[in-house]
């Protein structure tokens, strides 16, 4: 048990680590190939920062442990929203006013109701991972396309402000990516060991560890993110990360787990954890974007929602998450 714990510590701090170089190096290696900011910070840093879920995810699923899969995905995306800019919110109201955003949030609404699709039926096959894939893969060349001809955005002049700070030399930049891949794939590995080893121990599913400790190890960058944009003052690039990461966790960290191997629910996904996300995005939307002439902003009332849902669901599934 002990060793199982000191797993996940080194774990997570190696994670969270390797995932940040190699988010660096992935930015540096595309802004010295020429890409737009804009198409760098939507793509590579906003899906960048879901590495940690998307590589423990696949790791668990092909050791046999797809519901610490489905787990790591949905969780991360409820402590994304409720947890991580809860926090963010009561440190600093977060304004709102890129348009791109204002357009990529009823997407993630859509996305997030799409996604009680594959679990009605209590099993996420091959086949629906796949559609979920080709899902992910259309909003991918999408974005894409809107980054390369899209006009400037307040979330772009961010994007460009960060990627000018983080400038690292092309050879610098490719040797952070590739060491930062490995290590990614090293610490997910004993990551996942030490979880499922803590879950059989204490006679709970892998699903809830990868609700619980997982997600909030693998949200860490996220976090990490929104903190340091909201004092750097740049508001759009802290809510862009979690709808960005939020879009990958749906569609492509729980396609490429079902992928390779189909993943059988537990009851309460459903009406549980799936019905938190889903709640969670629509209060985020009605939160930072408003219909009349009030200013866009997630303000501190709105971050202590945020945290007491994070808190009274985090208890709820403590409480409903272990094996009968």
């Amino acid at each position: 048990m002990l060793l199982a714990i000191a797993a996940i510590i080194v774990g997570l701090a190696l994670l969270v680590w390797s995932a940040d170089r190699f988010v660096d190096g992935a930015a540096a290696t595309a802004n010295h190939l020429g890409m737009p900011a804009l198409l760098i910070g939507m793509v590579i840093i906003g899906f960048g920062t879901s590495a940690p879920e998307m590589v423990v995810s696949a790791l668990a699923s092909m050791q046999g442990n797809p519901g610490l899969a489905l787990g790591n995905a949905y969780g991360s995306n409820i402590t994304n929203i409720a947890l991580i800019l809860g926090i963010t919110a009561l440190l600093a109201p977060i304004a709102v006013a890129s348009q791109v955003l204002k357009r990529e949030a009823p997407m993630l609404i859509t996305i997030t109701l799409l996604a009680a699709w594959p679990l009605i039926d209590g099993v996420i096959t091959t086949l629906e991972a796949w559609v979920l894939l080709a899902i992910f893969a259309s909003y991918l060349g999408w974005s894409i396309y809107q980054g390369m001809t899209g006009s400037t955005d307040t979330l772009s002049d961010d994007f460009d402000k960060e990627i000018k700070e983080a400038t690292m030399p092309i050879g610098r930049a490719v040797t952070w990516l590739i060491i930062g891949l490995i290590l990614l794939i090293i610490s997910s590995r004993i990551l996942v060991w030490g979880a499922v080893d803590i879950a059989t121990a204490l006679g709970v599913s892998d699903l809830v560890i990868g609700l619980t400790v997982v997600a909030v190890g693998t949200s860490l960058p996220e976090l990490a993110s929104a903190i340091a944009a909201v004092r750097k003052n740049e508001h759009d690039l802290a809510l862009g990360n979690v709808i960005g990461s939020n879009m990958f966790n749906t569609l492509a960290v729980v396609g490429i787990a079902g992928a390779i191997t189909p993943i059988s629910l537990e009851p309460l996904v459903l009406s549980r954890d799936w019905l938190m996300m889903t709640v969670l995005t629509f209060m985020l939307l009605i939160f930072a974007f408003r219909p009349n002439s009030r200013p866009n902003r997630i303000n501190r009332v709105h971050g202590g929602i945020f945290v007491a849902c994070y808190v009274g669901y985090t208890i709820y599934v403590l409480q409903t998450g272990f094996i009968a």
